[in-house]
């Protein structure tokens, strides 16, 4: 019995995973009966979708990690950038481009996480935003990337099976196959948590010194959660392309870095769960709800507004993340209960 429950409680996330997966494919058959909401409520959902699996990155780096970055948006930039190259004007399928915008990021990633040995904290945050402000100036400078005005690419990824057999997905079809890559994403980071590795990079964000007596390698373990993170930020902007086929520079700004920096404090550091909630609040609630609020709606910036105030709430109530607060509220009505009755045996 004892192996049975112990066995539901190991695969409980991963179920989880597959019900959220699931739930979020519904999107297309629960607003297609008015197209302006398969048309707006549809993009939400995918914008949401993508920035989840860039800030799963961020959460590896972050989280377990503990270095700070500030250069996601510039990952998930050239990403978008290389798709639009490699479909466009080399004329690649889907999956080879995936790949290989995968591995550019990785690498580029890799490079980061040399140049992080030697810096740390403020320093190293300041370091990776320059990186990204650098690789946004190449995107505005370069011809064949459009510009400043930017690029469109076809809508929409072609699928192809060895040359043989290929077909264009459509709109929803497209939305779909981000949710299954967002789950694929959530798989990945949690048996990288639950594995020797994880611990590893918990152990480093603990105490590097200590981590290091212990006989962890900080080398390995910078570049490794570098890498990581750099690639969830590359194929999160090649799923963007696909699914909105137009980037230009203004997009991956800071802004943009500072907003997947939220996701991971709002939601939950070293939470799979809480990533994808902190996405979910910060990059889809001041869209469905928010802007359709009567006068709060039409003001300009509402979606800043919201989301600094909640950082300031999450940090003085819930610092660990609001996905752990049924937990919170729950140990607090213990605590209550008890001291209740402590108080009643008293007297």
């Amino acid at each position: 019995m004892n192996k049975v429950f112990g066995t539901i409680k190991k695969t409980q996330p991963y179920l989880g995973f597959l019900i959220l997966g699931g739930i979020l494919s519904l999107a297309p058959a629960l607003v297609a009966n008015t197209q302006w909401f398969l048309f707006a409520w549809l993009t939400i959902f995918a914008g949401f979708v993508v920035y989840s699996i860039a800030s799963l990155g961020m959460n590896i780096l972050m989280g377990y990690g503990g270095l700070a970055s500030l250069g996601t948006a510039g990952f998930m930039g050239l990403g978008a950038y290389l798709t639009m190259v490699l479909t466009v004007d080399l004329g690649l399928s889907f999956f080879p481009v995936l790949i290989l915008t995968i591995l550019a990021t990785t690498v580029l990633g890799i490079l980061v996480g040399l140049i992080s040995l030697r810096v740390e904290g403020f320093f190293l945050a300041i370091a990776t935003l320059v990186i990204a402000e650098m690789l946004r100036q190449v995107f505005q400078q370069m011809p064949l990337l459009g510009g400043h005005a930017g690029r469109t690419m076809p809508a929409f990824p072609t699928i192809s099976i060895f040359g043989i057999a290929e077909w264009t997905l459509n709109r929803n079809q497209t939305y779909i196959m981000l949710v299954i890559f967002l789950v694929i994403a959530m798989f990945v980071t949690q048996l990288l948590f639950k594995s020797a590795t994880g611990r590893a990079l918990s152990a480093m964000r603990g105490s590097e010194s200590a981590a290091a007596a212990m006989g962890i390698s900080i080398f390995r373990g910078r570049l490794l959660a570098f890498a990581l993170a750099s690639g969830f930020a590359g194929a999160a902007g090649s799923l963007f392309m696909f699914f909105m086929p137009f980037t230009n520079p203004n997009h991956w700004n800071l802004v943009l870095s500072l907003f997947i920096f939220a996701v991971v404090v709002i939601g939950g550091v070293r939470s799979v769960a809480g990533t994808v909630l902190g996405a979910f609040i910060v990059f889809a609630v001041p869209q469905l709800f928010i802007a359709r609020l009567p006068i709060i709606g039409d003001i300009s910036g509402m979606d800043f507004v919201f989301t600094g105030v909640l950082i300031i709430v999450v940090v003085l109530f819930y610092p660990a993340g609001l996905v752990y607060m049924p937990i919170s509220i729950k140990n607090g009505i213990t605590k209550l209960i008890n001291k209740r009755k402590k108080g009643g045996e008293t007297a």
